[in-house]
């Protein structure tokens, strides 16, 4: 069986490999403020009561919260909430003192009965409860498993032959696998929405009952081979055909439309050789109907919904976090900064986690910042 490698495995290997090359900046923010420093991987980010900033440092398995006492006085306490080694913690959100984040196993080693996955919350206490086990959804009915990737039935012999023959890559062609790394969560009431980066789909959570359904699976992100991209993933043959990439949430959140607004990561290469194929889809929390929204970003790891509809994305390979204009679609740098992962917003105020993946030889870097949107 075809194991996909992690998403934490992809982004990675490509901070080691890829400098940020940030476009030219279109707004000027104020001077962003270093609210806490020193943090591992800091992938995920939420807002919590009484000015308090809730942040994932992920590869530690470890939840960590920050007072925002908003003083000028630049960096703040920083205080683990939560800490479970060996695991991936992320995906954190509140509802009022409550905060819900997930924890997995990843890709569970390449054995659908090795997945592990669940949904937490802890409250202002510190008292930790299980929500909802979230990996027998996807053994059980495996969402995205009706749908089509890599080259279609057109792709020539020598193409396939070539793509087939790369090392630690996805087949040549190959349906949906079974596959669970819930990344990311949304709240709305008695509903949290768990974007999941292995099963490619929305997850919808009942927190009274710890019910588990599939709300949405978002579509396949093709991509024409260009002689530049064959040139570097070594398959030739491969030039004019179309891959269908797999779509790879990585963020969602709620907009003031109610409609819940989902980053995607194209599965494969997280590098800028086969272009900037990340996008942005609104998905209908009470049909599941999914929409493209924007597309043509570079690696969008985390993403912010303004209320006035404006949506603010971590490009973690571009080096920047970028202004879609809700009304005119229209893309535009707000800010530059080294790897960012993760937005959200608070009023007038966007807080990010930036320099989220360090060198693995250097103490950890990855900061939580804040700026105005103003």
């Amino acid at each position: 069986m075809y194991r996909k490698t992690t998403l934490l495995a992809c982004l990675a290997v490509a901070a080691m490999l890829l400098p940020a090359s940030p476009a030219a900046a279109a707004d000027s923010p104020s001077t962003p403020e270093t609210l806490a420093e020193g943090l591992v991987s800091p992938l995920r980010l939420a807002l919590g009561a009484d000015e308090t900033v809730l942040v994932t440092q992920t590869f530690a398995g470890t939840l960590s919260r920050v007072k925002d006492d908003d003083d000028g006085h630049g960096q703040e306490p920083l205080t683990d909430l939560y800490t479970n080694p060996g695991w991936s913690v992320g995906g954190v959100e509140t509802s009022g003192e409550t905060a819900f984040f997930v924890e997995s196993l990843g890709a569970g080693g390449g054995d659908p009965a090795a997945l592990e996955g669940y949904l937490k919350s802890i409250n202002a206490r510190g008292e930790v409860r299980t929500v909802a086990e979230l990996a027998t959804l996807e053994r059980s009915t495996n969402p995205d498993g009706f749908q089509h990737y890599g080259f279609g039935p057109d792709a020539s012999a020598e193409c396939l032959a070539q793509a087939s023959a790369i090392e630690n890559a996805p087949p040549a062609q190959y349906m949906g696998a079974i596959d669970s790394h819930p990344y990311a969560t949304a709240v709305s009431g008695n509903t949290v929405y768990v974007a999941d980066a292995g099963a490619n789909s929305i997850t919808e959570v009942n927190v009274a009952t710890g019910a588990v359904s599939t709300l949405a699976v978002l579509p396949p992100r093709p991509a024409t081979i260009t002689a530049d991209a064959a040139a570097a993933l070594g398959i030739p043959g491969c030039v004019g055909f179309e891959y269908a990439f797999e779509p790879v949430p990585t963020d969602v959140e709620i907009g003031p439309d109610g409609w819940l607004y989902v980053s995607s990561l194209p599965g494969g290469p997280e590098d800028p050789s086969l272009g900037a194929r990340g996008a942005i889809f609104r998905v209908n929390p009470w049909t599941g109907t999914t929409r493209l929204w924007a597309e043509d970003i570079l690696s969008p790891t985390g993403l912010a919904v303004a209320d006035n509809g404006d949506v603010y994305v971590a490009s973690m390979f571009g080096g920047e976090i970028i202004k879609i204009d809700a009304g005119t679609g229209r893309q535009s740098q707000f800010l530059a900064e080294n790897t960012p992962a993760d937005v959200e917003i608070s009023g007038e105020t966007l807080y990010a986690t930036v320099e989220a993946l360090g060198d693995p030889t250097a103490p950890p870097a990855g900061r939580v910042i804040e700026v105005d949107i103003r």
